[in-house]
């Protein structure tokens, strides 16, 4: 018994809405239940009323006649208040839906409210910024590597790229142990010509 009264209260999910709605439901039925209950016993009377006229019995058809009148006005009266709690039904079903609508953009809203306060508008603006200077570096970069490299000093900075990326070490050539040739003063001085037009290019390149 300890399990059953120590257990917490289920939040009933029927609102008061719910229950009026319910109430007027209920109310209506009875109310189309009279009516046809009415109905019938209209439908007898109105059959008396003629046999009492054969008989010759006219003032007791006339009196009956003028009940089933009476109760004729008070049908008419039902189909107005069923016609009426239909009505309210409806309204209060439609509010319902409406009240689901704005619970949904108030959560809506309030998404957006937390998302703006956790990044705001300068945020957004220094990450863009950040992220055109990076390119505009890069595309500096680029440019200046842009014929500072032969055909075959890029074929070797693609192996090296593929080694690091298959986690292996790279082959560098092995260094000459045979002494070097002189080189000739007209190669040596069209080779420190060469190298300085290729000077001459990087720093124009830079300087643009």
């Amino acid at each position: 018994m300890g399990n059953v009264f120590g257990r917490k209260s289920r939040s009933s999910r029927v609102t008061e809405q719910d229950k009026a709605i319910l109430q007027l439901k209920q109310q209506r039925d009875k109310l189309k239940q009279y009516q046809k209950r009415i109905t019938l016993q209209l439908e007898k009377e109105r059959l008396l009323a003629k046999q009492l006229l054969k008989d010759g019995k006219k003032q007791k058809a006339l009196l009956l006649l003028k009940k089933k009148r009476y109760q004729d006005q008070l049908l008419e009266k039902t189909e107005g208040q069923i016609s009426n709690l239909e009505h309210m039904v409806q309204d209060i079903e439609f509010m319902q839906i409406e009240m689901k609508v704005i619970e949904g953009l108030k959560i809506g809203n309030e998404c957006l409210k937390s998302m703006h306060e956790i990044m705001s508008i300068e945020d957004v603006e220094k990450i863009l910024d950040e992220t055109q200077e990076s390119i505009e570096y890069q595309r500096q970069i680029d440019e200046m590597l842009a014929g500072a490299l032969t055909q075959e000093d890029e074929d070797a900075v693609l192996a090296e790229l593929e080694a690091i990326t298959q986690g292996e070490d790279v082959a560098l050539p092995e260094v000459p142990t045979e002494p070097i040739p002189e080189i000739p003063e007209a190669a040596k001085d069209e080779s420190e010509r060469k190298e300085e037009r290729k000077k001459t290019q990087q720093r124009d390149m830079l300087a643009a």
